[in-house]
């Protein structure tokens, strides 16, 4: 009866220590202005998370006023920018941090397009933005919206780069890696 607790206990014990190797995490975001890559960073640094960076294939104005302009024309015609990489082995992650800067109220065109671009179904959806005064709960909606198929768990926005509160956070959903 001893030998077999503790081979069921080895079990259970081995089977543990698979499942937190094979659960995998990406933080995917697009940044313009440096803010957004700081978080998702900070966000891969705590969760033990890969990083992808959504990139354009025709880059954004480097200029403000230039770029809030592309932006605008873009959510206007509900465009769809083409972006510039590939997640390597998409389905070898279960859960998906999802950020971006609020662009004209809501998250950058983009954004759909990186959505629209993988089966979201069985994974784990985290979004995160950052902003400058509004409009975060939108943009973390949005994306929600963006994701259907997926299971959502509660959002995160920071004012800029501000990275004070988000360890709390993801220890709140239980993302935060041990």
């Amino acid at each position: 009866m001893k030998t077999k607790i503790i081979t069921l206990i080895a079990l259970l014990l081995c089977g543990t220590s698979i499942y937190a190797q094979d659960h995998k995490t990406l933080v995917a975001y697009f940044s313009w202005s440096g803010n957004t890559q700081h978080v998702a960073e900070y966000i891969a640094k705590e969760t033990g998370g890969t990083l992808f960076r959504i990139e354009p294939v025709k880059p954004y104005p480097t200029e403000y006023t230039p770029c809030t302009e592309v932006a605008k024309k873009e959510k206007e015609d509900n465009a769809r920018p083409a972006i510039k990489n590939k997640v390597a082995d998409w389905d070898s992650y279960d859960t998906v941090f999802i950020g971006c800067p609020v662009w004209w109220w809501t998250a950058p065109m983009i954004i759909n397009t990186f959505a629209e671009s993988y089966d979201f179904k069985g994974k784990t959806v985290v979004p995160f933005c950052t902003y400058g005064a509004t409009y975060r709960d939108e943009t973390l909606a949005k994306i929600v919206e963006l994701t259907p198929d997926a299971k959502h768990l509660k959002g995160y926005g920071v004012i800029g780069r501000d990275t004070k509160g988000i360890t709390e956070w993801l220890k709140e959903i239980g993302q935060l890696k041990k």
